[in-house]
Parts: structure tokens; C-alpha cells; sequence
């Protein structure tokens, strides 16, 4: 059934109640979460990027560190929509656009957001994959918004992983949440194309290998996910 108006809205501000539930009712770990929380404290806006099935609980790791001003770059598709209601129900404010609708207005929403000294976040798999293939438009956004990008995922020991295009992991109540910040990365503004697309891969590389690191130290077999 296709949600639309008082309905879509409803059913977001009820998922966004879930999700702050569990979130509080987590038991949390952080790894690289001081070096970001300095960046904080120092006024330094960062782009986040993750992956589309690590949604659930980056807005809850984003306030951990300190974070409040954010926006976030939503497909204009349909199920779009949603998310954007839920996400504002955590102070993330919705960027319409992506690399294949809406690409341009994504982009110059984005950049606003930076010169008024919003965070950046980003899905560089989404809005509908291929899963954790990384498009390069997270990178074009930190070469012109000199912004450093920050990996970040999560894990938990409990949890269910939904047979979507992106292995969607939805966290039990009570469970152990371990979430790991990664290494800033920043790219100059004279970066060449062929470097651009050497960075790319690492990138792609640097944030499976993360997501990866997170579910084995949760306890979750890579090969395994579907089925927790």
C-alpha cells in the first residue's frame, strides 16, 4: 500500500518513536568517535557518509558526538518521502536530489547547506544501489565544498537484516550497538579525474571493509546477515 499525506506522516512519526526507543535502549560502544567530536568542537562541518542498510542508528551516533545541524541529500523517489519525514524527526533537514533524479537540485541544495555551515550526510550506495557500490558524487561534494568526509557505520549484536537491496539492519531493543567512525578524508580542490577515481575505490574500500570490521566484532558472520 502506498503511504501518501496524513498516513506517510503518521507512520513516520511512528518509526521515528521506535527508533529513538531503541536507540536509548542500546548498549553502546564507539570506536574513532573523539576524533570527530573535536572536529565539533572546533567548528569543523564534516560530510558523513555511510551506507544505505546502516541508516537505522546514524542519527542517534550523529547526536552522540555532538551534531545538530545536518542535511541530508533523499532520493526525490516516492519511498524518499518517507525517510525524509523520518530523519526530520531527529533535526536532519532533507536535500531533494540524487545522481539519477534530481541531481542537479541535489547538488545545489547540498552546497547551500555548507556555506551556512550545515553537516553533509550522504548514502553513497543509494538511493537504490547497487549495494555499497560507492558513486562519486560524495566525493565531487567534498572537492567543492572543501568538507572532509567522514565513514561512519554501525553494527549490533541483535538485529534483523531485511532481504532489501541494501540488507537493511534493524536493531533489537537492549542489544549491543557498536558504532566506528573512520579517518577524515579531504580532497583538494585541483584534485585530478584520475585521482578522483583512484579515491573512489579506496573510499568504496575503506567503508566495506568498516562495515565489515563492525559485524564481526558484533558477532555477525558476514555470510550470515539475511538470516539474524
Amino acid at each position: 500500500m502506498r503511504l501518501e499525506g496524513r498516513w506517510q506522516s503518521r507512520v513516520a512519526w511512528l518509526a521515528a518513536i521506535l527508533l529513538k526507543a531503541i536507540a536509548s535502549s542500546l548498549r553502546w560502544q564507539e570506536e574513532g568517535a573523539e576524533q570527530i567530536r573535536a572536529l565539533h568542537v572546533s567548528g569543523q562541518p564534516i560530510i558523513l557518509a555511510f551506507w544505505h542498510g546502516r541508516l537505522a542508528l546514524i542519527p542517534a551516533a550523529y547526536r552522540r558526538i555532538g551534531g545538530r545541524r545536518v542535511k541530508i541529500l533523499i532520493s526525490e523517489h516516492r519511498d524518499g518521502e518517507l525517510i525524509a519525514q523520518v530523519m526530520s524527526h531527529w533535526g536532519y533537514e532533507a536535500v531533494r536530489g540524487s545522481s539519477r533524479r534530481g541531481a542537479l537540485k541535489g547538488a545545489k541544495g547540498m552546497l547551500r547547506g555548507a556555506r551556512e555551515g550545515y553537516d553533509l550526510a550522504i548514502t553513497p550506495d543509494g538511493p537504490r544501489g547497487p549495494r555499497e557500490e560507492l558513486q562519486a558524487g560524495v566525493l565531487e561534494l567534498a572537492r567543492w565544498t572543501g568538507l572532509p568526509i567522514v565513514p561512519v557505520t554501525f553494527s549490533a549484536r541483535w538485529g534483523r537484516c531485511f532481504a532489501s537491496w541494501d540488507r537493511f539492519l534493524f536493531p533489537w531493543p537492549g542489544s549491543r550497538a557498536l558504532v566506528l567512525w573512520g579517518e577524515p578524508m579531504r580532497i583538494a580542490a585541483d584534485t585530478p579525474a584520475s585521482e578522483m577515481t583512484i579515491l573512489q575505490q579506496q573510499l568504496e574500500e575503506q567503508m566495506r571493509t568498516q562495515r565489515q570490521h563492525a559485524d564481526q566484532l558484533m558477532g555477525r558472520a558476514r555470510q550470515k546477515d539475511e538470516e539474524q
